[in-house]
């Protein structure tokens, strides 16, 4: 059975497959207008000694009560309290899409602050953050695109599933939710010199927007520790394969970085 579990600061975080005695944690952070679904399926394919850990936004599933996070800083700070919560073990953080810059982000204020920072940082399917506003994708709508244009960009995405969009309360929420993450990433601005010290792994797909040469060029400097980049097949969310198999680039070690267990 599924547990969730609210931090102090209001924040859930979801544990699909509660492993209270595994090693690690695999903490998810989810993309522009998506919830915890995506990476539910991933708690039957890791490894016995990790559990997984997906960090609920505000807005939606167990917190469909709670405001939408205004900017970027209001959800980042949200992340990070939910996130402490979760460092008595070793734990890797991945993000995809915004969810990569929220990793990236969560990680340098984890150290600024002196809080345990990830083992190792995994970001998916998106341009480095001091590039987003030079290489952007050409297709994302703003967040005040009017609801027919983002309900079609959630559906060339394959964002939206079938059964979603045939219900007009579910596609209203839908369009709610990405309209909201779309103006906090609006707000979003990358202070130069940030960086981590952690491995970083960046995956991204074969036919995604940018070329794949600049996101491996961009993303490197922002880490002092072990790097590595990984072209898989597919789009922005890759194969349906791919995607189910995100896990093992999740949990394998960086080339080069020490492995304490």
């Amino acid at each position: 059975m599924a547990t969730i579990v609210n931090t102090a600061a209001g924040a859930a975080v979801q544990r699909p497959r509660p492993r209270p005695g595994a090693e690690r944690v695999l903490v998810c952070l989810s993309y522009c207008g998506g919830g915890t679904a995506p990476f539910r399926q991933w708690a039957e394919d890791l490894p016995e000694d990790v559990e997984l850990a997906l960090i609920c936004y505000p807005g939606r599933e167990a917190r469909f009560g709670a405001p939408f996070a205004r900017v970027w800083t209001e959800l980042r700070d949200d992340v990070v309290r939910s996130v402490r919560g979760l460092t008595g073990r070793p734990y890797i953080l991945f993000g995809h899409s915004m969810g990569s810059w929220m990793a990236f982000e969560t990680a340098a204020e984890l150290e600024r602050v002196g809080a345990a920072p990830p083992e190792a940082l995994v970001v998916s399917g998106g341009v480095a953050p001091h590039k987003r506003r030079e290489m952007p994708r050409e297709d994302t709508p703003r967040s005040d695109a009017d609801a027919d244009a983002l309900v079609r960009w959630m559906r060339d995405l394959g964002q939206v599933s079938p059964a979603i969009a045939a219900e007009p309360e579910l596609l209203k929420i839908a369009v709610d939710l990405l309209r909201a993450d779309l103006a906090v990433t609006e707000s979003y601005r990358f202070v130069d010199g940030t960086r981590v010290s952690v491995p970083l792994r960046v995956l991204y797909g074969t036919e995604d927007a940018a070329p794949f040469a600049d996101v491996e060029r961009h993303w490197r400097p922002l880490t002092e520790g072990p790097f590595q980049a990984v072209e898989l097949p597919g789009g922005h969310f890759y194969t349906p394969e791919v995607w189910s198999r995100l896990t093992e680039w999740c949990t394998l070690p960086v080339p080069g970085a020490a492995v304490t267990r």
